[in-house]
């Protein structure tokens, strides 16, 4: 399927049944669908974002991902409040890929429309992609800040993991390029080879511990995984904030989706995802789930955290007073992206 046809049936979804959402103030899509051409295909791995924009209280559970008309949707909630203004959504990395060109799929108001056009001006413009850089790095700090030695082990780890992992959006950031959730790191390996930088991919990945990683050696870690996800798909309750993306609606994504990286070489840049599904797994065996099935796969999880050379909470501790020390030198690596990037404006 082509991404024009993919993004034809999540119209039709939003005008049939999301439109009718209490406080439907509007829909655009997201993620990565909205950096590729009309006329690619569709990744198999790959699902279809879209926001809908609620005026007024959220509802209780997010929609997450499902299928419609043979296409993987995932449609989130967003409070208007975060897209009032061009300057509101500039400033956010998150936000102003999807609004620097048309993505707007329904529009009561105009509203939008009028926002998507301002920000489209003023996305390349130096001093809002420094601002996005600015607030990626400080998305680092308040997730390392969040890390709770008291917590369990795979709560400490996601708080860690998407620290780390945050360099690589800061770079994205500064390359006016997608700031992806799981295939992050072979999205930054491009922008660096784009700009002659390779110099600085080799420091990212041991950042995250898994530069010296072999192919054999993570590939054999996603049974363990594939098992721990399917024990956690039959157990999640809705209530859980990922919960869709732990159904099995969500596997060709984790699964198939890590899969898929190993097979091709991104074997490194696969453990990130695989790190931070395996964790939201144990998330849920605690919460929702007989003791015994966490026991079951805590050792596969174990394991697959010693690849990174995680064997104890006191690990991540060290791992990051790491991702602290490392941030003069992303600074540095931000700079020399800004400075490469042809497509920055004054």
């Amino acid at each position: 399927m082509r991404v024009s046809e993919a993004k034809a049936v999540a119209r039709g979804w939003v005008l049939a049944q999301g439109c009718r959402t209490p406080g439907f103030a509007g829909a655009y899509f997201a993620g990565s669908i909205t950096w590729l051409p009309d006329g690619a295909p569709l990744p198999e791995t790959s699902d279809v974002d879209v926001m809908l924009v609620i005026d007024g209280p959220l509802p209780a559970n997010k929609l997450g991902k499902f299928p419609y008309q043979g296409v993987l949707l995932e449609v989130t909630y967003l409070p208007q409040a975060q897209v009032q203004s061009p300057e509101q959504v500039l400033g956010d990395y998150h936000l102003a890929g999807s609004f620097r060109v048309s993505n707007v799929i329904a529009d009561p108001t105009g509203h939008l429309a009028r926002l998507q056009a301002a920000v489209g001006q003023g996305f390349a413009r130096r001093v809002w992609v420094e601002r996005r850089c600015a607030q990626a790095t400080q998305r680092m700090m308040e997730r390392l800040e969040s890390i709770d030695p008291s917590a369990p082990l795979q709560n400490q780890v996601m708080a860690w993991l998407f620290a780390a992992g945050g360099a690589p959006h800061v770079l994205l950031a500064a390359g006016l390029r997608n700031p992806t959730v799981r295939r992050r790191y072979v999205a930054v390996h491009d922008l660096l080879a784009d700009y002659g930088l390779l110099d600085f991919y080799p420091p990212l990945l041991a950042l995250l511990g898994c530069a010296h990683l072999r192919r054999e050696q993570v590939a054999a870690q996603l049974p363990a995984l594939e098992a721990a996800f399917g024990d956690a798909a039959g157990v999640v309750q809705s209530s859980y904030p990922f919960a869709a993306d732990l159904s099995q609606q969500g596997r060709a994504v984790a699964i198939d989706g890590s899969r898929q990286l190993i097979q091709s070489g991104w074997h490194r840049e696969a453990i990130f995802w695989m790190v931070a599904t395996y964790s939201r797994c144990q998330q849920v065996f605690a919460q929702d789930a007989p003791r015994e099935m966490q026991a079951r796969h805590t050792p596969g999880y174990h394991a697959l955290l010693a690849l990174l050379g995680i064997d104890a909470a006191g690990d991540l501790a060290q791992q990051g007073e790491r991702v602290r020390a490392f941030l003069p030198r992303l600074q540095a690596m931000t700079g020399a992206v800004l400075a490469a990037n042809p497509e920055i404006q004054a």
